[in-house]
């Protein structure tokens, strides 16, 4: 295992980054930070951070051997030409950690190809979202042994630790790493996999969640009997089920503060953006003809939540219109009954 106060670059100092190097500060770690923003630089240099101004400066002021570099930018293009960067900077047996959420098939390569420099390559899915500085990061981590190990304090120090979870029965012998909040999930590319697969299943918990709110705040329905109409507390029912309830959760936590902030959410939009980890782990359950269809749905809903009317609806309503007459909403009225019929041949 590494000494118990490391140095550490960290490089893109957004939301989770910039919360990542002070967490690390907070535990008695030196951080040497870049980002291209300034400003950004300046206010981790405030909380004690060692804020230089390019890649190269970051190199030479990580004095201790081997340097570990954490990359936390999106990925894709600027994950991919950053560790390009670095893997020409750094020397044998230095560490480079993509703690963003990268590809893992991505992973897999970088690691082939820094692995020709004896530069050793950690991708690590990173939980936690911007509350992670006060909560800690669920970390799952994947790459060669000896690296994850040498970075153990920092990947403890990152980690939520044991808190007041009770113990899982039968887990007296087991690696205590997963009981603080992260593992070392196995070679390069696993840790981002697993945390794909997690993203994946975190879709479909918001959408069970957003879809049973969405019953419960139309029991009102003027569609409804009169006697079957509930003008139900949402606020209330969130929060019961935070209590002892079998589908409590940290999302259920955060659905239930939004909630009693605004019960009828006018802030947001109902545009719900996805950022690659839904369709990846679908392309895995394709790849590994695996049935994923609460998954899958969940990630098209998300589709679905950026159109107003997709076309597919239009087909559907004209086709209604087409066999049962059913004229849906405002707009202008569909075939008639004898271009339906045509249509129909």
């Amino acid at each position: 295992m590494g000494v118990a106060n490391m140095q550490i670059g960290v490089i893109g100092l957004g939301r989770m980054g910039g919360n990542i190097a002070r967490r690390l500060m907070k535990a008695g770690h030196h951080c040497v930070v870049f980002d291209t923003n300034p400003d950004a630089r300046e206010a981790l240099a405030k909380d004690g951070a060692t804020a230089v101004s390019s890649l190269g400066a970051m190199v030479d002021a990580l004095t201790g051997k081997p340097r570990a570099i954490w990359v936390m930018l999106p990925a894709g293009r600027i994950t991919e030409e950053t560790v390009a960067h670095l893997g020409e900077l750094l020397k044998p047996d230095d560490i480079i950690i993509d703690g963003g959420n990268s590809y893992y098939k991505d992973d897999i390569r970088r690691a082939k190809e820094l692995s020709e420099k004896h530069i050793r390559y950690v991708d690590c899915g990173t939980s936690g979202g911007i509350w992670g500085i006060d909560r800690g990061y669920c970390m799952m981590i994947g790459g060669p042994k000896d690296a994850v190990d040498h970075l153990d304090p920092i990947f403890s120090a990152l980690a939520p630790g044991t808190g007041d979870i009770p113990q899982t029965p039968g887990r007296d012998e087991g690696d205590s790493r997963a009981e603080r909040g992260y593992i070392h999930a196995g070679p390069s590319g696993a840790g981002h996999f697993v945390k794909m697969i997690h993203n994946g299943i975190e879709y479909g918990l918001m959408q069970a969640y957003a879809e049973g709110f969405d019953i419960l705040r139309n029991k009102n329905s003027a569609d409804l009997p009169p006697e079957e109409r509930f003008d139900l507390n949402l606020p209330d029912i969130a929060e019961v089920w935070r209590r002892g309830s079998v589908i409590s959760s940290w999302l259920l936590d955060l659905g239930a503060a939004a909630l009693t902030k605004d019960p009828q959410l006018q802030q947001f939009s109902g545009f719900v953006q996805d950022s690659g980890e839904g369709r990846w782990t679908i392309e895995a359950a394709i790849e590994e003809a695996v049935p994923v269809e609460v998954l899958a749905s969940a990630l098209f809903a998300r589709f679905h939540s950026r159109q107003e009317h997709t076309f597919a609806e239009k087909v559907l309503s004209a086709m209604r219109f087409g066999f049962g007459g059913h004229t849906e909403g405002s707009g202008p009225v569909g075939l008639s009954r004898t271009e339906s019929a045509k249509g129909e041949e």
